[in-house]
């Protein structure tokens, strides 16, 4: 992945990156399904231990001395506390008090964070055409939200779950612009051009982040008093953590990651937005519903904030 990606979006890019979107709508449909039989942060946690085992027989030398990854521990171990310690974890337990509607909504707010942080981290200019597309998109997102009704836009409210979200978002951003501006002397070479590689070593130290809060998640209730988390077992929890393992993270990251590395994280941020009306068209086939002309319009005005951001 160059560290100076090109701003150019061409096709095989474009589908490259509609495949995490299409991933985490479902995967944010299978997280609110699970609401009740495991722990949010339990769930994440299983989740990524299924990936690395699936990812050991192609890249488990990146774990033995000698592969270079020894020498890079922080950088690993911040890249797998957003990308894998944090960003679903927080995700989940947003989706345990707050409505999908107000989730999405403040999910739509990563091309403004990749932007941002983009502005303040490495002094990226924003361009009138980028904020025009960010604004576009949000429209998008809205329509899809609203079911073209403005008047369910005005009812939301915010509640705690949002917060976490937000983190959630701010989290994304930043784990995004560290793919492709790595701290300086960047990553092993051949770890870096290797993504099985280089997505088992985040899991790696992700693993250990996630596990440690895992066990806060089922040790603090138990020193507090309150009431224990509760899972269980069964093939639908399987099939969850098989879908969720294997879809929204070793398809979806690496795929994010191939994207980012050819137009960088202020381009692909706008791709995110296009999660919110997979996920409606999903709920739509689910419940037996045909598309509304709101989806089409949705559709046009994300796609139209994508395509004005990436034009040279």
């Amino acid at each position: 992945m160059s560290a100076t990606p090109s701003a150019r979006l061409t096709w095989s890019t474009a589908a490259l990156l509609l495949v995490p979107p299409l991933m985490w709508a479902g995967n944010a449909v299978v997280g609110r399904m699970m609401q009740g039989t495991i722990p949010p942060i339990t769930f994440n946690f299983m989740r990524w231990v299924i990936a690395g085992a699936l990812l050991l027989p192609l890249a488990g030398w990146v774990l033995r001395p000698g592969s270079g990854l020894q020498t890079h521990t922080r950088r690993f171990a911040l890249l797998g506390l957003l990308g894998v310690g944090l960003y679903n974890a927080l995700q989940y337990m947003a989706l345990k008090t707050s409505t999908p509607m107000n989730v999405t909504l403040v999910a739509a707010s990563i091309p403004i964070w990749m932007l941002l942080l983009g502005r303040m981290l490495y002094g990226v200019t924003i361009t009138r055409r980028a904020a025009f597309g960010a604004v576009l998109s949000l429209l998008g997102v809205g329509t899809v939200l609203a079911r073209g009704d403005l008047s369910q836009l005005l009812q939301v409210k915010l509640v705690a779950g949002d917060a976490w979200m937000l983190l959630a978002a701010l989290t994304w951003a930043w784990y995004s612009w560290l793919l492709v501006r790595p701290p300086e002397g960047g990553y092993p070479a051949n770890v870096r051009n290797d993504w099985a590689a280089f997505l088992l070593a985040q899991i790696a130290f992700g693993l250990g982040w996630s596990g440690l809060m895992t066990a806060g998640e089922w040790l603090l209730p138990a020193a507090t008093g309150q009431n224990m988390p509760t899972l269980t077992w069964g093939w639908p929890l399987a099939a969850a953590l098989a879908y969720v393992a294997i879809g929204p993270s070793l398809l979806a990251y690496r795929c994010w990651g191939a994207g980012v590395g050819r137009v960088g994280p202020a381009v692909a941020g706008f791709f995110n937005n296009l999660t919110p009306l997979f996920a409606a068209v999903m709920s739509a086939l689910v419940l037996g519903e045909a598309p509304q002309l709101y989806h089409a319009a949705g559709f046009v005005l994300i796609v139209g904030g994508i395509l004005v951001t990436s034009r040279r």
